[in-house]
């Protein structure tokens, strides 16, 4: 381990953000900088791991990214093709249990179930906790979770009365996974962007003005150390 145990988050949360700048400061089409963005996350989620990091989260096509040309989509959806590919064999390599977040009905099926097979082939390992999320937007997901409950309501297996926020997080994407101490969003910009907006209520927010694809281990050193120097209250007095 690189750093102290003691302080670090167990859940980063990250926005990929700058992949197109970066390829346009290099003259570049923005396609070769989601394909140098996509070869960093390997690299950042096995630098998280060796600071302690339990969790990491990663905002990779977003609900709203299918109103971007369709060139580009296009593009993006053959480099998922090619990265579910990979992170079959990475998973493997790092110990990488891998989770898919979103609604990945409108994806093609062949994606569908690529990544059904690497959820299921990466069930078992018990390194980092990997989650990717595709075709995400956290107003759908909490749209797709009252639906639920809901429908749990309406045929009687479940009382209003009885949903309360643990209910809420139970009809979520991210059941069973801690919620994020740290969210990180790269390329300057400072807002959310509809990213897990019921799971990041207590985190501390970092913005960066670096580029995801020149996101480094130093950069997520200086991520962790700003939440090490933060005092976390959950609305609390100390």
């Amino acid at each position: 381990m690189t750093m102290e145990n003691r302080g670090v988050p167990r859940h980063i949360a990250i926005i990929l953000d700058g992949n197109g700048r970066w390829a346009k400061k290099r003259m570049l089409p923005r396609n070769a900088g989601h394909a140098a963005g996509s070869k960093n996350v390997e690299k950042i989620c096995a630098a998280a791991w060796d600071m302690g990091i339990e969790y990491v989260t990663m905002y990779a096509f977003s609900t709203e990214n299918w109103s971007r040309p369709k060139e580009e989509v296009d593009a993006l959806m053959k480099l998922l093709h090619s990265y579910l590919k990979d992170c079959l064999k990475t998973s493997k390599k790092n110990n990488m249990q891998v989770k898919v977040i979103g609604d990945i009905s409108r994806l093609d099926k062949d994606l569908q179930e690529r990544i059904i097979e690497l959820e299921e082939v990466s069930s078992k390992n018990t390194g980092l906790h990997f989650q990717v999320a595709l075709n995400y937007g956290g107003r759908d997901e909490i749209k797709r979770g009252i639906t639920a409950i809901a429908k749990e309501v309406k045929e009687g297996k479940l009382l209003p009365e009885d949903i309360d926020e643990k209910v809420i997080s139970e009809h979520l994407d991210t059941n069973g996974i801690p919620d994020p101490d740290l969210m990180i969003r790269t390329s300057g910009e400072q807002r959310l962007s509809n990213y897990l907006l019921w799971q990041l209520a207590y985190a501390e927010f970092y913005f960066t003005d670096v580029l995801w694809p020149d996101f480094s281990k130093k950069d997520l050193q200086k991520a962790v150390e700003f939440y090490q120097s933060s005092d976390r209250r959950f609305g609390g007095v100390k």
